[in-house]
């Protein structure tokens, strides 16, 4: 019996994890990215001889990782993970010995990073947030003590929610409203449907405390005003995994997981944008690239941006559902313009860490600019990361690598990049010098470039120049968020940040075996024996 075929359109993180467990179904599996190189949005720029992710560094749940590099070629892993129970000890400490499983360190070495994140303030305070409960609540008496018994409680209903929202319900599709409205009541229990900022505010007085517990939406293209409460769970992702970095970057995980699909034998070409889904009666059957040839596919996975994949992929005709009305109406996420630059480094350099969040000013009023009025702002907040003080490698010796990403509208708010780009560009480094976060950088810097929303809309390809899909609010979450199995065509199926479960490097990971499951569920693969070979246990930390 003749192989069946997958193409995947694009090679970011979810379409390479997605081809990896086709491969394993059995499928000869192809993926055609538009780029030089795989990565998507975790694209590598080098130059001068820095090395710059240019996406996703925050990495955590390392056996997502694990489970990855252990796929064999005609071997199914879909089951769900058995979660061990000490996950829901707060005093566990399996975060520091955790770093890449046996099958994962024959291809890349990952490493934890203590603190996760050091979180400064606008007037100079920080918070080192190291998932620690001693250190927590340690940091937490120092800066707001009258928040103490408010974090308790918060942290009892985040635990709660996590152990509800994620280890039970973290793969499950929702495919269907009566399967989302199964769940409802737990969630309205929990307390999980609220905005998070709601439910933070609850517990906490003090605004940095505020700020502390409900920034890390922000990294999956979330306003903490909006996102439902089930967020908070990030809280406990965060504490009982960790954070962790690939040794080499992102990149190097890409690149590395590009190298596991391979030896699997799937195939992937570079240089091959595609300029159609094929569809005929209702069901796709390949792809056209823009150079003219076809790929004929039994199925067809699509981990461009959802928007794109329909309204440019696909022709009217063959859309009932995902119409251009119904795709245009849902709400994108903010954008992202990301400062990438290489400074000479000093022995008085101050004590950034790995992960630093700078808060501005101002924090409500910031978010409902960016999100809400699309406008831009007088003052902004940043994510800087400094790789090379885990990793010197990535740039020349006696020199640092670094990015920081500034929260911004998407193209929805007409603003014309060009102008306000290198503005933007200009201030945020200013700043970073003038507060004394890098000292002298004007003179020390060796080399500076940025991307704006123009950078996503336009190589990207992402709808309004969106950094994270559509943005995840109550209404654009599980049932309400564009479905991974398209509900127009047959074979047709979507995998990345901008189905379900949503944006970020383990949920795109999730979504790529809840595709594959749906793939395999209806063409009726047997996920416990493929090709006569039984199915592994499947991994856990």
């Amino acid at each position: 019996m003749p192989r069946r075929k997958a193409v995947v359109i694009g090679a970011g993180i979810g379409g390479i994890s997605c081809a990896m467990r086709l491969q394993s179904l059995g499928f000869d599996t192809e993926i055609v990215e538009a780029l030089d190189a795989p990565g998507g949005r975790a694209y590598v720029r080098r130059a001068d001889g820095f090395v710059f992710d240019m996406g996703p560094t925050v990495l955590t749940v390392p056996h997502f990782i694990e489970e990855l590099f252990s796929l064999q070629q005609d071997h199914a892993m879909l089951g769900e993970p058995d979660f061990p129970a000490h996950v829901l000890d707060e005093n566990s400490r399996i975060r520091e010995g955790i770093s890449g499983g046996p099958n994962t360190s024959k291809y890349l070495e990952i490493m934890p990073i203590l603190p996760f994140y050091r979180i400064y303030f606008d007037d100079g305070t920080f918070f080192d947030y190291d998932g620690d409960p001693v250190s927590t609540r340690e940091q937490i008496k120092r800066l707001a003590p009258e928040d103490l018994e408010g974090y308790e409680a918060f942290h009892e209903q985040a635990r709660a929610i996590f152990q509800r929202g994620f280890l039970q319900l973290g793969y499950t599709y929702f495919g269907s409203l009566g399967s989302m409205l199964g769940v409802v009541p737990d969630l309205l229990k929990l307390g999980a449907v609220q905005p998070l900022f709601s439910l933070i505010s609850k517990y906490f007085k003090s605004d940095k405390m505020r700020q502390v517990f409900s920034f890390e939406p922000l990294l999956v293209g979330g306003n903490p005003m909006k996102v439902p409460a089930i967020y908070a769970m990030i809280h406990f992702v965060e504490k009982t995994w960790g954070i962790h970095f690939a040794k080499g970057g992102t990149g190097a995980m890409v690149s590395a997981l590009i190298t596991k699909f391979e030896e699997m034998g799937g195939r992937l070409r570079v240089n091959a944008p595609v300029d159609q889904i094929l569809v005929q009666d209702r069901t796709a059957t390949g792809v056209r690239l823009k150079g003219g040839e076809t790929i004929a596919a039994d199925v067809v996975v699509s981990n461009a941006d959802y928007a794109t994949t329909y309204m440019k992929l696909i022709d009217k005709s063959h859309r009932r559902i995902n119409r251009d009305a119904l795709v245009k109406f849902r709400k994108q996420s903010m954008s992202l313009m990301v400062i990438y630059f290489g400074y000479e480094r000093r022995d008085n350099d101050p004590d950034l860490r790995h992960h630093n969040i700078i808060l501005g000013p101002r924090y409500e009023a910031l978010l409902n600019e960016i999100f809400e009025k699309k406008v831009m702002s007088p003052d902004f907040s940043q994510y800087l990361h400094i790789p090379t003080l885990t990793d010197p490698s990535l740039a020349p010796p006696g020199h640092h690598a670094a990015y920081t990403l500034i929260p911004v509208p998407n193209n929805a708010s007409g603003l014309d990049w060009d102008v306000e780009g290198p503005k933007l560009c200009d201030r945020v480094l200013t700043f970073l010098e003038e507060r004394g976060y890098i000292p002298d950088l004007a003179a020390r810097l060796k080399h500076k470039s940025f991307i704006t929303p123009d950078y996503f809309a336009e190589t990207l390809g992402s709808y309004l120049g969106n950094g994270f899909g559509v943005e995840p609010v109550l209404t654009q979450t599980a049932f309400f968020r564009p479905h991974n199995k398209s509900e127009d065509i047959r074979n047709l199926y979507l995998v990345g940040q901008g189905t379900q479960p949503g944006g970020g490097t383990p949920s795109v990971m999730m979504s790529a075996k809840m595709t594959a499951r749906e793939i395999a569920r209806d063409l009726g693969v047997d996920t416990a024996v493929v090709n006569g070979v039984p199915r592994e246990t499947e991994l856990v930390a």
